[in-house]
């Protein structure tokens, strides 16, 4: 058996997202009434495009000879992530208080788990579903007369199930840097949804517009950033499992900053939440396993029994140490071996019958 080392890095690159997104919702609330929900969806993602567009050129002019793969992975993220999924979010937030929808966005996560498990091969064991049925029991409950109403909370379900299909195709995309992605997404998302915007009546002032710049540049590109590093590690339902902590840091920007009301139901869907979270922590996964050889680009290290490539540079030089996390495009022999696992970048294969009946679920 493969001893792998266990690393905090893509769970707290997870959380880093989560808080920077989280409070971005109740930030926008106060921009998305005057300049409407497409308009600032477009403004939010060029302000992402712009804070990465440093390190998105450097990263392209490094491999620009290079053939990118998962260019069809990149633009279903864009379509369903940086455009479909914000105009849905945002036009619920204009009926609905920002705290409820905060809450709301939990659901996500089911969205992500079940898509992930369908089509995208990624297993998810008995205490995984068990989970995501505890989130929906908590949104679900939230949906009351204070909340909105119901016509928010299904504009926001279906911003969910658009942002678990882009989770599922982000974390697959090993073509592209961390900071291209981010870049692509929101340069594409903001011309479509920038001008249609305007075409349906939005309009900003100067101040809202540098105001959702900044926030677009905090909430999404930084956040976007980290998420993707996260959710080449860790998969798209465990990187989305510690992202849904999201709408707790929102509920507290929107109380804290914002006085909005926090009711009982708030407070029960957070308890129930956190036993979700907790609950998905505990799950294993671990079976003998199969790798083919391939070539991609992604946040790794050299301490986790897939990455023994060789350099072209001194790693004693540059900081790169083999438990050290960087980025840059890799090869990898096929191999085959046995340890407990995510379904990343490297694990996306099939479970049979005689695996399912190895695996371990704790």
């Amino acid at each position: 058996m493969s001893k792998q080392p266990r690393s905090f890095g893509p769970v707290t690159w997870c959380l880093m997202a989560a808080l920077l997104f989280g409070a971005t919702t109740p930030a926008a609330k106060s921009l998305v009434d005057d300049m409407g929900p497409i308009l600032l969806s477009g403004l939010l993602y060029w302000g992402a495009a712009l804070a990465v567009s440093p390190a998105a050129i450097r990263d392209w002019r490094k491999d620009r000879k290079t053939p990118r793969q998962g260019r069809g992975l990149l633009l279903g993220a864009v379509v369903f992530g940086g455009l479909v999924g914000p105009i849905l979010m945002l036009w619920g937030l204009s009926l609905a208080n920002a705290g409820s929808v905060s809450l709301w966005l939990t659901l996500e996560t089911v969205a992500t788990a079940v898509l992930a498990r369908l089509f995208f091969r990624e297993h998810l064991g008995a205490l995984g579903w068990l989970a995501t049925g505890l989130v929906v029991a908590a949104s679900i409950g939230l949906a009351g007369p204070e909340s909105g109403g119901l016509a928010a909370a299904i504009l926001v379900g279906l911003a969910c199930i658009a942002w678990g299909l882009d989770n599922n195709l982000t974390s697959l995309i090993d073509g592209y840097s961390t900071a291209e992605i981010t870049g692509f997404k929101g340069l594409y998302a903001g011309a479509v949804s920038v001008p249609i915007g305007l075409l349906v009546g939005g309009a900003a002032t100067g101040t809202q517009l540098m105001a959702a710049l900044l926030i677009g540049a905090v909430g999404y590109g930084a956040s976007l950033m980290l998420y993707v590093a996260g959710a080449q590690q860790l998969g798209a339902t465990r990187s989305q499992l510690y992202f849904s902590t999201a709408p707790l840091f929102g509920l507290a920007v929107a109380w804290g900053v914002f006085d909005e009301y926090l009711g009982v139901s708030h407070f029960v869907a957070i308890g129930i939440m956190a036993t979700a979270l907790w609950i998905l922590y505990l799950e294993s996964h671990e079976h003998e396993h199969d790798h083919e050889a391939q070539e991609h680009t992604h946040w790794h290290r050299h301490d986790d029994g897939h990455h023994d490539h060789d350099h072209q540079y001194d790693q004693s030089s540059t900081g790169r140490a083999s438990g050290a996390w960087h980025q840059h495009r890799h090869a990898h022999r096929a191999k085959t071996h046995r340890h407990a696992h995510s379904p990343d970048l490297h694990h996306r294969h099939a479970h049979d019958s005689h695996v399912r009946k190895t695996a371990e679920d704790h």
